[in-house]
């Protein structure tokens, strides 16, 4: 069984009342949304900042473009899709 904790956050009320109807048009209770809420958002920040780490200053279009030098060098590779183009 996981060792659980009890983590007390004080938010403004319109946040609360928001979360609870939230809540509950999702069928969980708050307590569940929470605890999905930041596991979401603590993925995301650890993504960034593991990305943020790998890329350190090179730009979106330098590393692109470097992908792209790469990739010219595989033979028979198939098209990307539509879908699949950032």
């Amino acid at each position: 069984m996981t060792k659980r904790s009890v983590l007390t956050i004080r938010v403004p009320e319109d946040l609360k009342i928001r979360l609870e109807r939230l809540a509950d048009s999702q069928g969980v209770s708050l307590n569940q949304l929470a605890l999905y809420a930041f596991s979401k958002e603590a993925s995301q920040i650890e993504s960034q900042m593991f990305f943020s780490s790998r890329l350190g200053n090179r730009s979106k279009n330098e590393v692109l473009k470097n992908f792209d030098s790469v990739m010219s060098k595989v033979s028979n590779r198939a098209p990307l899709a539509d879908s699949d183009i950032i």
